[in-house]
């Protein structure tokens, strides 16, 4: 199987490449493969011959979404479209990944795949708009949620807690809750996910739930950093964006899926951080 991977230079396009080594890839970064340009993505599949595409390209900047709508949008929503019309012109699936953030977190108990989604934020509008053109265009889809993804390299709020534990405090929400998820996990799921045609959407996060502070307090505790993190609430931080305070992820989709407990996914990331402090982390 030749398995065409948009978005290639991201955290999770980096471990993709990892978790299917063994298959034909064609890992491809921006400058590579633009997914806003239809004309650029029927030249590349042309040329290349696909025989499946993962799309892990986004517009991740949550804030930044508020202000550059267009943008967001246009990576989110229109991006996802274009691969999924041009992978259904091929007869291809498409797998896609998408966020927890399509849902508001009223629900207060951890959400599945049946339902119903509520964004708060254009980030979390743009992503669920991206998912309905994908089911719109290419009825062969996998359409993959995760959450609060994290590892070594990668940037993010656990890697930038531990780049700021040489303060004398760090502070942390206790009142956001959801699903950290280790992203070589994750990786390794979309591999085992791809194996299969159960084509549909998916909820593939770390097993569990955590507020922030108890998921930099566990990496904390791994890692033997001594700085004290305080539990806040999350209007101490104040955002324009609205976000979920509770979006933990189940599944309870066939065949199910699922990651490690959370806690496991720390330890790998607490295992390996020491090792590679210092390096490049790959570009998003």
């Amino acid at each position: 199987m030749k398995i065409l991977i948009a978005g290639a230079s991201g955290q999770l396009g980096f471990c993709l490449q990892h978790s299917l080594k063994s298959r034909d890839l064609i890992p491809l970064n921006h400058s590579d493969l633009d997914i806003t340009q239809p004309s650029q993505i029927q030249q590349v599949f042309a040329r290349v011959s696909p025989d499946l595409v993962i799309n892990a390209a986004a517009f991740n900047d949550v804030e930044g979404a508020e202000l550059r709508r267009s943008e967001a949008y246009a990576v989110n929503a229109c991006g996802p479209r274009n691969l999924a019309y041009a992978a259904a012109e091929l007869g291809i699936p498409i797998l896609h990944v998408s966020t927890d953030f399509v849902f508001d977190g009223a629900l207060k108990r951890p959400y599945d795949e049946n339902d119903r989604t509520n964004p708060l934020s254009l980030y979390g509008a743009s992503k669920l708009a991206g998912e309905r053109a994908v089911q719109m265009y290419n009825s062969r889809h996998y359409i993959v949620r995760t959450a609060w993804l994290y590892w070594e390299l990668g940037k993010g709020f656990l890697s930038s807690m531990c780049a700021n534990a040489s303060r004398p405090e760090l502070r942390a929400t206790d009142d956001q809750i959801g699903s950290p998820t280790y992203v070589p996990h994750l990786a390794d799921a979309i591999a085992r996910l791809i194996e299969t045609d159960a084509f549909g959407i998916y909820h593939i996060a770390g097993c569990g739930e955590a507020s922030r502070w108890q998921f930099v307090t566990e990496a904390f505790g791994r890692l033997g950093i001594a700085t004290p993190v305080r539990p806040v609430s999350h209007r101490e931080f104040p955002s324009a964006v609205n976000r979920p305070t509770y979006s933990v992820l189940t599944t309870v989709q066939h065949p199910r899926i699922t990651l490690p407990p959370w806690q496991e996914g720390v330890a790998e990331f607490a295992s390996r951080f020491g090792m590679h402090t210092g390096e490049a982390a790959p570009r998003h």
